[in-house]
C-alpha cells in the first residue's frame, strides 16, 4: 500500500509533471537516447536567437540606425536589460564605425559579444590531490530543474572517470528522494537519504561518511529548493557548510547554483541573493531550449562575472553542456531559417 502511494506521486522534471512509475520507464530509453543523434545547440536555442536577432541577418539592407535600433528593441525584449543592453549597442556602434566593409553584422555582433561571454566561460574540474571527497552543493530556487540537473551532472562527471555518490539533502518536496534515487539508478550511483522531513545536516553528514569510507571522488548534494528570500532557508544552506567543516576542515567544495533561463530578470534576483547570502562559486543555466529569454545570460556576464559552468539544453540525461562563449554565440548567430 505505501509503494503504492509512493509511485502514486508526481515528481516536477522541468516543465513537465511525471509520475515514478513514467519516470523509472523512461530511464529505460537511456541506451537509446544516446545513440540518437542529438539537434545542434543552435536549433537548440532557436527561440533565443528569433527573439534577440529575428530575421536580421536574412536582410540585405545595409547596417545602419534602423539596424542598430532593431537590435536595441530586440535586446530589451530578450532580457539582456537595459544597461547591458546600452553597453553592447555602443561597443556594436564603436565596432561598425571601425569596420564598416570588412566585417558583416553577425561578425561584427560575435566580436562585441564574445569578450563579454568569455569572461565567464570556466572550464569545470574537479581538483587534483585533494581530500576526498570533493563536495558539490547545488542550489537554487523552487522550479528551476535543480534534481534533474543533479542527475545530468552525475552522468558528466562519471564521464569523467570519477566516483560520485549522491546526498538527498531536499527532505521537505513530496518523492523529492524518491526522484534523486532513480537519477542514481541511472547513473549507478548509490544516493545517501534519510525519512522524509528528516534535518538535512544529518543527511550530508551520512553522506561525507559514506564517501570517505569508499574512497568516493564526488559527493554532490540535492539541496530542497530555496526561495531565495527566505532567510530561514538560506541559513540552513549555511549550516550544511558549517558540518562538511566540521567533518573536514579541508575538504573542497563548490556551490553550484541552477537558474531557469526562462524566468529572466527573476534569475538575476535569485542570483544576487544566494551570491551574498552563502557566496556562488558557479551557475547552471537550465531550460535554455525552450524559452526566448536566453538574453539573461549577457546580463549575467555583465552584472555579476559569475562563472557560468553548464548549460541545460533538453529533458534527456546528455542535454548539459559546458559552457563554450564561441559556441554559443555561434549559435545564436547561425541563420537556419
Amino acid at each position: 500500500m505505501l509503494n503504492n502511494k509512493i509511485l502514486s506521486k508526481s515528481l516536477c522534471h522541468d516543465k513537465k509533471t511525471i509520475s515514478v512509475f513514467d519516470f523509472k520507464k523512461n530511464s529505460k530509453k537511456l541506451k537509446s537516447e544516446n545513440k540518437a543523434e542529438a539537434p545542434s545547440l543552435s536549433i537548440r536555442l532557436k527561440q533565443t536567437r528569433a527573439s534577440l536577432f529575428g530575421m536580421l541577418f536574412s536582410k540585405k539592407t545595409p547596417i545602419d540606425n534602423t539596424i542598430i535600433n532593431e537590435l536595441e528593441d530586440r535586446f530589451l525584449l530578450a532580457d539582456v536589460g537595459i544597461k547591458t543592453t546600452d553597453l553592447i549597442i555602443r561597443l556594436l556602434t564603436d565596432t561598425i564605425k571601425k569596420n564598416s566593409d570588412a566585417l558583416h553584422l553577425d561578425e561584427q555582433i560575435k566580436q562585441v559579444l564574445l569578450p563579454l561571454l568569455k569572461s565567464v566561460e570556466q572550464n569545470f574540474t574537479i581538483p587534483k590531490n585533494i581530500s576526498k571527497p570533493y563536495l558539490i552543493l547545488v542550489v537554487g530556487a523552487n522550479g528551476v530543474g535543480k534534481t534533474t540537473t543533479v542527475g545530468k551532472l552525475t552522468k558528466y562527471i562519471k564521464s569523467e572517470n570519477k566516483s560520485v555518490l549522491l546526498a538527498a539533502a531536499d527532505t521537505f518536496r513530496a518523492a523529492a528522494t524518491e526522484q534523486l534515487k532513480i537519477w542514481g539508478e541511472r547513473n549507478s550511483v548509490k544516493v545517501i537519504s534519510q525519512i522524509s522531513g528528516s534535518d538535512p545536516g544529518a543527511v550530508i553528514f551520512d553522506a561525507l561518511q559514506s564517501a570517505r569510507a569508499n574512497n568516493i571522488d564526488v559527493l554532490i548534494v540535492d539541496t530542497a529548493g530555496r526561495l531565495h528570500n527566505k532567510k530561514n532557508l538560506m541559513d540552513e544552506i549555511k549550516k550544511i557548510n558549517r558540518i562538511s567543516d566540521k567533518f573536514d576542515i579541508t575538504i573542497k567544495k563548490e556551490i553550484l547554483l541552477v537558474l531557469d533561463a526562462g524566468t529572466g530578470q527573476n534569475a538575476l534576483t535569485q542570483t544576487k541573493q544566494f551570491k551574498e547570502s552563502i557566496g556562488v562559486d558557479g551557475i547552471i543555466l537550465t531550460k535554455l531550449d525552450g524559452t526566448a529569454k536566453g538574453g539573461i545570460v549577457f546580463r549575467l556576464a555583465d552584472e555579476l562575472n559569475i562563472p557560468i559552468k553548464f548549460i541545460g539544453i533538453g529533458e534527456k540525461i546528455d542535454d548539459l553542456q559546458k559552457f563554450k562563449a564561441s559556441e554559443f554565440i555561434d549559435a545564436l548567430l547561425k541563420n537556419n531559417s
